[in-house]
C-alpha cells in the first residue's frame, strides 16, 4: 500500500513541489515550523527508517537534500537550513529541511505556522527556481 508521501510524489495528492528528480521529491511541509520548511523523500522506497535504505538510495537522498537546502538558503532569508530525520509521523523516510534564524526554530513541539496556499505557492516557486539553477 502506498504511503501518503508516495502519493504526493506521484502527484496523486497535491503538494507544493520545490524540487524533483527521477528518484527523489521535495515539497513544502503542510505544518511548517518556518516558511520554506521542506520534506525530502525517496520516490521508490517506502521504508520508514532512513538507516534501512540501501546505500545508493541513502547517499542519493542526502545529495538531493543538500541541493534542495542550497536552493532554500538562496530563496528564503535565513541564517542556516536545519536538518532533522525523525520519521515517526509518516511511515516513509523523509528529511526535514527547515530555514533557521536560531536553534529554537527547530523545535518540533512548538506551534506550527499557518501559511496561505498563495504564499506557499510563491515560496515553493522561489525554491524551485533556485534549485533549477544548480
Amino acid at each position: 500500500m502506498a504511503t501518503i508521501f508516495s502519493k504526493i510524489a506521484a502527484e496523486e495528492i497535491p503538494s507544493f513541489k520545490v524540487a524533483e528528480s527521477e528518484d527523489f521529491y521535495a515539497f513544502l511541509d503542510i505544518n511548517p515550523m518556518a516558511p520554506g520548511h521542506t520534506l525530502v523523500i525517496p520516490r521508490k522506497v517506502e521504508d520508514d527508517y532512513i538507516f534501512n535504505l540501501d546505500p545508493a538510495t541513502y547517499e542519493g537522498l542526502w545529495a538531493f537534500a543538500r541541493k534542495v537546502a542550497i536552493a532554500i538558503k538562496a530563496s528564503i532569508p535565513c541564517q542556516r537550513v536545519g536538518v532533522a530525520v525523525l520519521g515517526m509521523e509518516v511511515p516513509h523516510t523523509h528529511i526535514h529541511l527547515v530555514p533557521l534564524q536560531t536553534e529554537a526554530d527547530m523545535d518540533f513541539r512548538k506551534e506550527k505556522l499557518h501559511i496561505s496556499p498563495e504564499e506557499n505557492k510563491a515560496i515553493a516557486d522561489r525554491i524551485f527556481q533556485e534549485y533549477e539553477k544548480l
